[in-house]
């Protein structure tokens, strides 16, 4: 075969993966933003649909033949915590979330019950801590756009900078793709992006807050090697087809999960339920 020819496909390839991409994103990140701007049970809404698209690729990737009963009370746990984070019922949510991972490993067989519990509170995640967040009045918004700026610029930096510069692998055994030049790219702009947010939204103690970026950048990596591990563990390159040149919402969502998870952690710890997002940008 002529390499020519064979480097002209490869290229046209990713051009056309490329605009796929772009088409999507230029689609789902409007949405989500909307979502965030209105806040409430449309934002509410937004993740929780999420959160069950996540747990139908994830269960189809790692449960096999317990996927139906496991999707379902995980399902009904998502939904039902949806619910109460309308009502007001943070706590419950989460503790009917919890219910649902009991519900989960009753139901899977013992090979496949960690990864089925594991789904469950994956996909929790996704729901509770963009929700969570949100919640707060003062600072909500401001909280999910700089959650969404640093995990958006780490994505699409690393990828730019990866293909860019290319050199060593950071875990080829994991994601032959991933480059150090890209892991650098990537968080230098997550920072960059972080700290611009909240310069615009008059936040104090900028420097803190690219620390805060730093660990978001770095974190949401990890939740993308974290998701490349599995997939390689089961097989697959995307957990579905559901987004045109993306794979699956858990293609796209995978950094967001660790991230929200980690930024909604520290919010809680500083603001309590009351006040999470200032308790993650206000130092």
């Amino acid at each position: 075969m002529d390499p020519a020819k064979t480097s002209d496909a490869t290229l046209g390839s990713w051009r056309s993966n490329l605009v796929l991409r772009v088409a999507s994103a230029a689609v789902l990140a409007p949405a989500a933003i909307a979502a965030a701007y209105f806040g409430g049970p449309t934002f509410t809404v937004f993740w929780a649909v999420a959160a069950i698209c996540v747990l139908w690729e994830w269960d189809n990737l790692v449960c096999a033949h317990d996927k139906n009963p496991v999707l379902t009370i995980g399902s009904v746990a998502i939904g039902g915590g949806a619910l109460l984070l309308l009502l007001g019922r943070t706590g419950t949510a989460m503790a009917l979330i919890v219910l649902g991972m009991l519900g989960a490993a009753t139901l899977a067989s013992k090979v496949h019950r960690i990864w089925c519990v594991g789904g469950v509170f994956y996909a929790g995640a996704l729901m509770v801590g963009p929700v969570l967040l949100r919640s707060d009045a003062a600072l909500g918004f401001v909280a999910i756009v700089f959650l969404f700026t640093v995990v958006w610029f780490t994505d699409i930096l690393a990828y730019f900078c990866g293909r860019a510069f290319g050199g060593p692998k950071l875990m080829p055994a994991v994601s032959p793709k991933k480059t150090w030049s890209g892991a650098i790219g990537g968080t230098v702009a997550g920072i960059a992006g972080g700290v611009a947010v909240a310069w615009y939204a008059g936040i104090a103690n900028i420097a803190t807050v690219a620390v805060l970026a730093l660990i978001l950048s770095m974190v949401s990596q990890a939740g993308d090697l974290f998701e490349s591990a599995v997939k390689r563990r089961f097989d697959t390159k995307d957990a579905s087809g559901l987004i045109p040149g993306h794979g699956g919402v858990m293609d796209r969502v995978d950094g967001f999960v660790v991230a929200t998870l980690v930024a909604a952690s520290v919010g809680v710890a500083r603001g309590g339920m009351e006040s999470p997002a200032q308790g993650l940008l206000v130092w």
